[in-house]
């Protein structure tokens, strides 16, 4: 095994696009549509079916309701990768920034007392039960009661028995699938056109909402790794994909240091990566780790990387002076720059 190999931790230089082609990155992102749609295509219908049983129309419990809340302001999406366990700290007070959540960091952001706006779900597993406690420090009973309050913002669907056990309120969306079949037999449950666009995984979800729904930008990403750590761990806790990496490749991060990662998780970051440089907007990697934006050649300028602390602080350097705004009589000698 080698031994004390130098990592460096400074960002890699910008370069003004990715290696690739749009379209190149595009069809490799979308690389295994056709295997998920064959997988879960049955899973879907029978959830989607049981959910409408349940919970009625689901145009009346649309995402839609929340259309433009926060409107031309920045929000923070919170991704599941390893690097969310160096900053989570700051987002305990994020200066008043919204946070949307994976629904997986549930129990680790509720142990840290970082106040989510909204929790988003996408898979349509029962897994998605099971990790709203993996890693955490109370029992999954007292995680459900911690749901008490909570904005659960689901795709139609998500398994029954999750949204059966969550305890605050909960909000509906579709996919837009690329299966004309398929989105048929959806639309004969119900014809409910709120669609989010996600890349296949639930951070993608998350912007889409952040971004189309909401209104938000610019949109600060946390925890977006797409990638193991350095210790080779694949979340911010002790979690059972750790032990057996499986098949991995090897990836350039944002500080040009090689990491470990499945070719799941690399498509999802060329997802991402066609995003920023695709869809106008300002995007900003605060993961302060992890693929997003990187390549061998530098980062992608279309992804400024920065660190948490500094985005927070770049919308709150003006509460410095709130004192000597209101009472510029009194004596102040602050001066920000």
């Amino acid at each position: 095994m080698i031994k004390n190999v130098e990592m460096f931790f400074e960002f890699l230089p910008y370069i003004s696009k990715a290696p690739k082609k749009k379209e190149e990155m595009y069809k490799q992102a979308c690389s295994n549509d056709k295997v998920t749609i064959n997988s879960w295509r049955d899973i879907w219908l029978k959830n989607i079916r049981a959910n409408k049983a349940k919970y009625g129309d689901f145009n009346s419990r649309s995402i839609g309701k929340f259309y433009k809340k926060f409107d031309k302001q920045p929000c923070i999406v919170v991704g599941s990768g390893p690097s969310l366990k160096g900053n989570v700290d700051k987002l305990k007070d994020t200066k008043g920034i919204p946070i949307v959540s994976c629904l997986h960091n549930f129990h680790f952001l509720e142990d840290n007392d970082v106040p989510v706006d909204f929790y988003v779900t996408l898979d349509a597993g029962a897994i998605t039960l099971e990790e709203i406690s993996e890693g955490g420090k109370k029992t999954h009973e007292e995680y459900l009661e911690k749901t008490k309050g909570k904005t659960l913002l689901a795709f139609i669907g998500s398994p029954p028995e999750l949204l059966e056990q969550w305890r605050g309120d909960i909000y509906f969306f579709s996919c837009p699938l690329p299966d004309k079949d398929l989105i048929k037999e959806i639309q004969e449950i119900e014809v409910f056109n709120m669609f989010v666009s996600t890349g296949g995984n639930v951070l993608g979800a998350c912007t889409y909402i952040a971004k189309g729904i909401l209104g938000c930008n610019p949109i600060v990403f946390v925890g977006a790794d797409f990638c193991f750590s350095y210790s080779r761990k694949f979340h911010a806790w002790d979690s059972k994909y750790d032990a057996t990496l499986g098949n991995c490749l090897r990836a350039i991060d944002v500080f040009g240091n090689s990491v470990l990662t499945w070719q799941s998780y690399y498509n999802f970051k060329v997802w991402f990566d066609w995003l920023a440089e695709t869809v106008p907007g300002i995007y900003i990697n605060a993961s302060e780790g992890g693929l997003f934006g990187a390549y061998q050649e530098g980062n992608i300028i279309s992804v400024m990387q920065k660190s948490l602390g500094d985005v927070i602080r770049m919308y709150s350097l003006h509460a410095d002076l709130k004192d000597q705004c209101e009472s510029p009589e009194k004596n102040s000698n602050i001066i920000l720059f």
